[in-house]
């Protein structure tokens, strides 16, 4: 995978028109099985450059964990929120994800006055936003909400596979690899499973003997 290196560009030309705290905001886990979605809010501080950001797709597991300390003692302001499978199965996952995103902005102190989302628009934020097509590679404060999402979220999911281990959480983090399949049609659902996705229809889309894919930890 080329790795992408994510810019301050957009951030400085919304500070050249008048918008002091601009916020990026992304959320990771909305293809999994179990587990919640989780998003991360950032203000970068544009006197403090942080090298390295981008996609946390793109971004080796031992660097994000390094990119996250940066991140949380340089940022002018940073959160994370998530939706749990709860709220998935009864919204939606595109819902939850939005819903996510909404919390972890309206965590930050003080309030941005702009919000650069990646993709989306997140309904019922109060204060002006972007959504940034491929913003979490694109826009630097979007890549740091981003890192900051995954690694909250693997750090939670190993949490999850103390209690439940003969999943595999710590290995898969909740995604539909071959692996995770065998042991949901082994043993079930989890009370951290999502019960509105449905396993057995990734595996009948593969036909008998198939491995499921392993799927991007967005």
């Amino acid at each position: 995978m080329v790795r992408t290196r994510a810019m301050r560009t957009l951030e400085n030309a919304c500070r050249r028109l008048g918008f002091m705290r601009v916020a990026g905001v992304d959320e990771v886990g909305r293809g999994c099985l179990a587990g919640p979605v989780v998003a991360g809010a950032v203000v970068l501080d544009p006197d403090c450059h942080i090298p390295g950001l981008s996609d946390s797709k793109q971004v080796p597991a031992a660097e994000r964990e390094r990119l996250y300390d940066t991140i949380v003692r340089r940022a002018l302001g940073w959160s994370v929120a998530l939706a749990d499978p709860d709220e998935i199965d009864t919204i939606n996952i595109h819902r939850a994800s939005l819903l996510a995103m909404r919390r972890s902005v309206l965590g930050l102190a003080p309030l941005p006055d702009l919000v650069l989302v990646d993709a989306f628009y997140v309904p019922d934020l109060f204060m002006a936003q972007r959504g940034v097509v491929h913003g979490d590679a694109r826009c630097a404060a979007i890549a740091a909400g981003s890192i900051l999402a995954k690694v909250t979220r693997d750090r939670l999911m190993l949490d999850l596979h103390a209690a439940h281990p003969h999943y595999g959480f710590d290995r898969h983090k909740g995604y539909a690899t071959a692996d995770h399949l065998a042991a949901v049609a082994a043993y079930g659902y989890s009370p951290v499973h999502r019960r509105s996705f449905r396993p057995h229809l990734v595996s009948d889309t593969m036909g008998a003997g198939a491995a499921a894919p392993s799927y991007p930890q967005d």
